[in-house]
């Protein structure tokens, strides 16, 4: 009998099998079993990629979704699971699944552990605390925390971490602080690093897990290590009696001795295949352990004394071939940078970053820079060895390089290296992109005036910075440069016109004066005023070399002058406000020039101008008509020279400054409308690329603005209960005399009497010399922002102030500093360095006060700033100045 006879067919094999079986199960089975098998998810990822439009794929996943509803509105279980499975996959296309909620809960409740992951899984991505059906699984994960399979116990506490809501967070909490004790490794670290997150929702629950955290230091498994320290980090970092607690810790329980052992054990540590990445023993450790230290050791010297030894064993025995070893290297700069550390171990830090300079990796070299800016100010000496790495970095072709090694240059600029780095610096300034030169050029300036080694290496650098920067140079850097060449001796003001005509002459011939217009506004000024040493034979004997020896000086004729500044008034690119300040000069060279020809031509030049198309030029042509016509006996003493301008704040770009309206004695207010003028000056907010003409303000009683006044002064008392002779203040340069009480409340009782002054610290005789040393100290330290103030006398009755704001932990937007001083004392507010301020960064306001009468000083200060998009506004009083700073 063969094998056909007998009912056997070799060809009857496993498949077959399950055919029959399932025909079978088709014929008996009731009809919500007999649902067609489903899509398998790997086929449904094959059908979604292979759809060519969007449309064919939002029809693939409609089509699978209605499938999907119908299994679960018939309750099939039977392929619950990989319906579940494709929903997820449909959710993170971006497509709706939320209907898939409920079946995730029941795949939850399935005793199997593939329909638990499968379910987790989907409770983690689809639910969150908004959904009602968040609260019902609360006891099933509290069912499964007390499952005897690890793996089961561990899904339970993914998804506890990443769903846990408040509530949920303390009705489970003792669970986790259960599990933390577990002899079970597996379950141990996936308990700390669940606490961790519950601590994040709910910090009131740290305590909690404190008593269980000192054990997981003394493990030996790296799974459990690490998230321990994971743990007590988050715990440091949000509590500083939580980090006390740590601190004061002695015994086997003192917690650094213990990391310091264990980062020492992984050092010296030899292979070890487990744990080994790219030649280093578990660097995700090590850097979690360097991170931890951090934290311990800033400011506790005794702390830091601990770990001084095996930051520099790190510093020195670790690999930076691989970008692992580097890694671990940035890290253990930032904990030596923050700690009481060595000055030698801190020279280390700052050199392994100089070596981090030389790396070719983009992101290492940024890293280098954004650190060393950060820690420049903690040893100045040390950066400074690397000054020529740095600067080499302003070569690089990578825009985020070039911006953080522009600002550590800035930072690295002091007396003794001004000249290298200002050259250095300009030539960066010439080649950079536009949207550096402005505040590139802004620095420079600030830079030359604090460091410069003579007046007329101060004038050639901002002659280089208006002929570089070009149109991109703020308008403060014109006002503050004519003002230093009008305060400077008659020498150096008969060079600056001469040098600035050599530029002036080029640029017209060139073409390219609309290019560099803020140079051709000081240009015409400075000609305007000093034109007749231009073309005076007796100011030949002033040398013409500038700082790097060039003498590129052609004395010109009255007549090749004019033709210049015809030129460029005739030009139909230059701005109104370039014109006017040629317009402005040429009159003014009326007077210096002395032939009748050149008079007469400058005579005709203006009297086109009477019928110009801009009304404000027609007007300034039309006038100035007028003095070589009927009021020509006036024009000399009208355009005679200007005296010696003293340093006034010019407005700021990105910056609102408060200005004053008319406050003569006879022009009269009421009240109310006195103190709009003051503080709303709405146009005189000025912007740097916006000509700005003052107009007077209509004097209005409006309820609205006086509200808005009360919440730009954060509620100062506004009603008439002082008396009407209230003395008048000066705030942000400008003078106003108030003409009733109101007003003398804007500064909260400032002009009251003033106290007896203090007398000085002991220490500030130690501080101060007869030569004028600076007097110095914090006024204002809240949330990482801190202000100080120093003061050094000037010559005469007067004293220079420089505020510096730094911040520790933030960035600061909108930084805009603002002070008051009494009537008696006049106060002049110079530019300040930036308006951004960056953490371990610096922006510096100088004020020049002049104090006649010699009362003792008293300064108001208020600081506005934004963090995060959150405006703050801290205010101060400063009146423990020392005694004899006017003396």
């Amino acid at each position: 009998m063969n094998g056909s006879e007998s009912g056997f067919n070799p060809a009857f094999n496993i498949a077959t099998i399950k055919q029959v079986v399932n025909e079978a199960i088709e014929r008996v089975a009731p009809v919500s079993v007999r649902m067609p098998t489903p899509t398998r998810l790997r086929d449904l990822i094959r059908q979604i990629r292979a759809a060519r439009t969007a449309a064919e794929e939002r029809s693939v996943v409609n089509k699978e979704c209605a499938y999907i509803r119908s299994t679960f509105r018939e309750e099939d279980s039977v392929w619950r699971c990989r319906n579940i499975a494709k929903l997820l996959y449909i959710h993170m296309l971006g497509y709706p699944a939320h209907f898939g909620q409920l079946e995730c809960l029941k795949l939850i409740a399935s005793p199997r552990f593939t329909d638990k992951r499968v379910g987790y899984l989907g409770a983690m991505l689809l639910l969150d605390e908004r959904q009602d059906v968040h609260l019902l699984i609360t006891n099933c994960l509290k069912n499964d925390l007390n499952s005897n399979t690890q793996f089961v116990v561990g899904l339970a506490l993914c998804t506890l971490g990443a769903i846990a809501s408040p509530e949920m967070a303390r009705d489970l909490a003792s669970e986790v602080e259960r599990l933390i004790k577990s002899p079970n490794a597996y379950i141990k670290k996936k308990a700390a690093l669940c606490a961790f997150r519950i601590i994040r929702r709910v910090p009131d629950l740290m305590e909690m897990f404190l008593p269980a955290t000192r054990s997981l230091l003394t493990e030996k498994n790296h799974g459990v290590l690490i998230t321990g320290v994971t743990l007590i980090t988050e715990m440091c970092e949000n509590s500083p009696d939580t980090l006390n607690h740590f601190k004061k810790e002695s015994g086997q329980r003192e917690i650094v001795p213990n990391l310091v052992r264990i980062l020492k054990n992984l050092i010296l540590a030899g292979y070890s295949p487990e744990h080994d990445v790219s030649g280093v023993s578990d660097p995700f450790l090590q850097v979690k352990i360097l991170r931890l230290l951090r934290i311990l050791g800033k400011n506790d010297a005794e702390a830091s004394e601990a770990m001084n030894d095996i930051l520099a064993q790190v510093a020195t025995n670790t690999e930076t071939s691989k970008n692992v070893g580097n890694t671990i290297l940035y890290e253990t700069v930032l904990s030596i940078m923050d700690i009481k550390s060595e000055s030698s171990l801190r020279v280390l830090a700052v050199n392994i970053l100089g070596r981090f300079l030389l790396n070719n990796d983009k992101n290492i070299r940024y890293v280098a820079l954004n650190t060393l800016l950060r820690t420049v100010h903690v040893d100045t000496s040390a950066v400074q060895r690397h000054r020529t790495t740095i600067l080499e970095c302003l070569k690089d072709p990578d825009i985020s390089i070039r911006r953080r090694a522009m600002e550590l240059s800035f930072a690295l600029v002091n007396g003794q290296n001004i000249r290298g780095m200002m050259k250095e610096l300009l030539a960066f300034l010439e080649r950079s992109d536009a949207e550096f030169k402005a505040h590139c050029s802004s620095a420079v300036v600030l830079a030359a005036e604090r460091y410069a080694p003579s007046d007329k290496w101060h004038l050639d650098t901002l002659f280089k910075v208006l002929l570089k920067a070009g149109n991109y140079l703020r308008d403060d850097t014109v006002s503050s440069t004519i003002q230093i060449i009008s305060s400077a001796a008659t020498e150096r003001q008969a060079y600056g016109a001469m040098r600035l005509w050599t530029s002036l002459e080029q640029s017209a011939v060139s073409g390219l004066a609309t290019e560099k217009q803020p140079l051709i506004q000081v240009a015409a000024w400075t000609i305007g005023e000093y034109g007749d040493l231009l073309v005076s034979e007796a100011s030949s004997a002033i040398s013409m070399v500038d700082e790097d020896g060039v003498d590129d000086f052609v004395r010109p004729t009255e007549e090749y002058v004019i033709d210049i500044y015809q030129k460029l008034l005739w030009s139909t690119q230059l701005s109104i406000s370039t014109k006017e300040f040629l317009l402005l000069s040429l009159a003014k060279l009326s007077t210096r020039f002395t032939t009748q020809a050149s008079q007469e031509k400058i005579r005709v030049i203006i009297d086109t101008f009477g019928s110009h198309i801009h009304i404000e030029l027609q007007q300034r042509g039309v006038e100035l008509s007028q003095l070589f016509r009927q009021y020509g006996h006036l024009r000399p003493a009208l355009l005679e020279r200007m005296p010696a301008m003293e340093p006034v704040a010019a407005p700021h770009r990105d910056e609102q400054e408060l200005d004053l309206s008319d406050t003569s004695p006879d022009h009269t207010k009421p009240d109310q409308d006195a103190l709009l003028d003051l503080i709303n000056g709405s146009d005189s907010l000025t912007n740097g690329d916006v000509e700005h003409q003052p107009e007077q303000i209509a004097t209005t009683n409006n309820n609205t603005s006086s509200n808005d006044i009360l919440d730009l002064l954060s509620g100062l008392d506004l009603t008439p209960s002082v008396p009407a002779a209230a003395p008048a203040v000066l705030l942000a340069n400008n003078n106003v005399e108030p003409s009733a009480a109101p007003a003398a409340l804007l500064l909260d009782g400032l002009f009251a009497p003033p106290a007896t002054p203090q007398p000085p610290h002991p220490a500030d005789a130690n501080e101060r010399n007869a030569a004028g040393a600076e007097w110095e100290r914090a006024v204002l330290e809240r949330g990482g922002v801190r202000v100080c103030v120093s003061a050094r006398r000037a010559a005469g009755a007067a004293a220079t102030l420089t505020a510096r704001a730094t911040s520790q932990l933030h960035t600061l937007t909108d930084f805009l500093f603002q002070a008051a001083v009494p009537k008696k004392i006049q106060l002049d507010m110079m530019s300040p360095s930036g308006t951004t301020l960056s953490p371990q960064g610096e922006i510096t306001q100088v004020l020049k006060v002049t104090n006649p009468t010699k009362t003792p000083l008293r300064l108001r200060i208020r600081v506005s700033y934004n963090i995060d998009g959150t405006p703050v506004l801290e205010q101060t009083e400063i009146n423990n100045f020392p005694a004899d700073l006017f003396n």
